[in-house]
């Protein structure tokens, strides 16, 4: 089964392979978030283990599947070869920073809002929150599509689809994470669920550019690539491991953390 998939999106338009492999993870998503039909709270224990989970597919995700290409296509040799790397990871992070400091959004599950103040309601913030959080994920699986499509010997379509897996593995969660609190404080299933399918609809979006740019600007690549999983470390460490730390027993997280990481380099490793 996933040998034809990694054959059709071979065969295919990259930006269109994209697309389809961030629709997936959107799709994931949704599904993470219909959980609100069912059930109204959910066991924090597996809510931390989850989110514990998403942290580890990231952080492995931006190893394997994006710094470690990046450092490989990279010109030069020492630091010399390293410092693209050095410098779109830097500005990954830079970017996020400055979007999480001046624009105003909500966390849910912290119960505060960031950024500028705003008049705008807190559904309005919870959805720039959730816009903000989930570019990084939808650029980077384009990013590497476009990196399949621009013939980089680094980066194969099999990664590309490992990557989306993961990424999308780790959506489902984050959907139940979104929805769930919605849920606790009295909004109806149907909306809760809207804004948590709502966690990961920017992906498509964000893939789809990140794929068209790299194609087109091959030389950008282990800037772009980089930039991707400077973005994503970002929202592991600034939202993701603090939110899953919360609870008192905090062992939970760090198993779901641990399980993550291993899935995803497993996953790299296999189909790439």
């Amino acid at each position: 089964m996933m040998d034809h998939v990694i054959n059709y999106l071979s065969e295919i338009n990259p930006v269109l392979a994209a697309l389809y492999a961030s629709i997936f993870t959107w799709l994931v998503t949704a599904l993470g978030a219909a959980f609100v039909f069912f059930f109204k709270t959910m066991n924090r224990n597996f809510l931390d283990s989850m989110l514990g989970f998403t942290g580890g597919v990231m952080v492995a995700a931006s190893i394997w599947s994006l710094l470690i290409p990046a450092i490989d296509m990279s010109d030069g040799e020492g630091f010399m070869q390293v410092l693209p790397a050095v410098i779109g990871f830097l500005m990954g992070t830079g970017f996020l920073f400055a979007l999480d400091k001046l624009l105003p959004h909500f966390h849910v599950n912290f119960k505060q809002v960031e950024g500028v103040k705003s008049p705008w309601q807190k559904t309005t913030l919870l959805v720039l929150a959730i816009t903000l959080h989930n570019i990084p994920e939808g650029l980077a699986v384009g990013v590497l599509f476009g990196a399949v499509a621009a013939g980089v010997p680094e980066a194969s379509i099999g990664g590309a689809v490992a990557l989306a897996v993961g990424i999308g593995l780790q959506n489902f969660p984050e959907g139940i994470a979104v929805a769930m609190p919605l849920r606790r404080m009295g909004i109806s299933r149907r909306k809760s669920f809207y804004y948590g399918q709502l966690s990961a609809v920017v992906e498509p979006m964000a893939a789809v550019l990140g794929a068209f740019a790299v194609a087109f600007f091959t030389p950008l690549l282990p800037y772009a690539l980089a930039f991707a999983a400077g973005a994503m470390m970002f929202v592991v460490v600034e939202e993701v491991i603090p939110e899953a730390q919360q609870n008192k027993d905090s062992d939970w997280a760090t198993l779901g953390f641990i399980g993550g990481f291993i899935l995803m380099m497993s996953l790299d490793v296999v189909l790439g």
